[in-house]
């Protein structure tokens, strides 16, 4: 659903422009520093992209599924630490607080999260809790007015730099499976709670990954999110159905960039006396990438739209995850393909950066093996609640 038509190119325009001009430009040292300077994060917080998904009436800027899908398009046609950065903010560090929170810890929180002036993440991935997201073993005693937590979470975006974790814990200890757990909203000053180093990962250099450590950390009773216990995991399918549109659109625009610069090299690359983009097999590569990105801008902008409308999209949010992050990696690699040597060599051509950036894409929120499985399941569901039909 688009609001206003006018104001969203506007924003879209604004994002475009940004791009090009301090993005573009400062990849290298975002690369190098292994991190977003703090300068452009200041940017990026004046402009308001950290405000994005959320609520205006809390400094954000409100935008539907299908407005902040178009802008993730947009912003993530450069290396992938500018929209981390802000992404944990308008996407899974912020949704839990958005679709559930009791209006006093939206008031607390949300505007915080909107300027930029608190960096949130999702906490929920543990060692045996991976895939199998509601195997969560992190756990939530009550003792009076607050509960202390115990465990460590793995593989969390933005955990060395946040401030606010959304956490998932087991208050229920004689619950198994999506029962028993609870979501909580914790500062990083708690006591009892620590983060790790950022991880040496294979790409996406400037996004910090780390772990989170609960030793006896010490949350008031106030930071249950929604203020129920026990109904954890359905605010976590929320945050990630949502999100999961959110990824398919930001894998998109990665595929947009590499596109653009596999066609600026084959048309400006000489051999046999023409350019490269002449030889078939290479238009070929070329048209392959062109076609699967449009599919998935289509299937994302259709799923987005839905969503707004209030429909179901898990079976559709599941899809758009899977096409949008596999079809990135193809186009990865036919790009770098395009490229021939030059694709391979960092001092030529940030192809190859992006080539590793791109894979995580398939392993984060869901692999595509569970999305393939999780597909097959909601066309199940969908089937038994519509009849026999198809």
């Amino acid at each position: 659903m688009i609001r206003n038509a006018d104001k969203l190119e506007r924003l879209l325009a604004e994002v475009h422009t940004w791009v090009r001009e301090v993005a573009h430009p400062n990849e290298t040292r975002v690369a190098e520093q292994d991190e977003v300077p703090q300068d452009i994060v200041a940017d990026m917080a004046a402009r308001g992209f950290f405000g994005w998904s959320i609520p205006e009436e809390y400094g954000g800027l409100g935008l539907t599924t299908e407005e902040l899908v178009m802008g993730a398009m947009e912003l993530s046609q450069c290396a992938v630490a500018y929209r981390a950065r802000v992404g944990t903010n308008t996407g899974i560090g912020s949704e839990a607080l958005v679709a559930d929170a009791t209006e006093a810890q939206k008031r607390k929180y949300l505007p915080l999260m909107a300027r930029g002036e608190a960096t949130g993440c999702l906490a929920l991935t543990e060692p045996n809790a991976g895939s199998e997201a509601s195997n969560i073993e992190t756990t939530a005693r009550r003792v009076g007015d607050h509960y202390v937590l115990n465990g460590m979470k793995r593989y969390i975006t933005n955990a060395p730099i946040a401030d606010l974790f959304t956490v998932f814990a087991r208050t229920d200890p004689d619950s198994t499976g999506a029962k028993g757990i609870t979501a909580f909203i914790v500062e990083r000053g708690f006591e009892g709670l620590s983060t790790s180093e950022p991880y040496k990962m294979m790409g996406q250099a400037g996004s910090p990954v780390g772990e989170v450590y609960f030793n006896d950390c010490i949350v008031p009773a106030e930071n249950v999110i929604g203020g129920v216990e026990g109904v954890g995991f359905k605010t976590a399918m929320k945050v990630l159905n949502k999100q999961r549109i959110h990824l398919a659109a930001l894998c998109t625009g990665p595929a947009i960039r590499m596109l653009d610069m596999a066609m600026d090299h084959a048309t400006t690359r000489e051999q046999f006396g023409q350019k490269v983009v002449d030889f078939q097999l290479v238009a070929a590569l070329l048209a392959d990438c062109r076609a699967e990105i449009e599919a998935a801008k289509q299937l994302v902008l259709a799923t987005a739209r839905s969503r707004d409308e209030g429909r179901d999209i898990a079976l559709e949010a599941s899809i758009c995850k899977y096409f949008a992050s596999e079809m990135c990696g193809r186009v990865a690699d036919r790009c770098v393909q395009v490229h021939g040597g030059a694709g391979f060599v960092a001092n030529h051509s940030s192809i190859e950066r992006y080539y590793r950036d791109v894979r995580l894409f398939r392993l984060y929120e869901g692999t595509s093996q569970i999305h393939q499985l999780n597909i097959v399941k909601q066309m199940q569901r969908r089937r038994a609640s519509e009849g026999a039909g198809a």
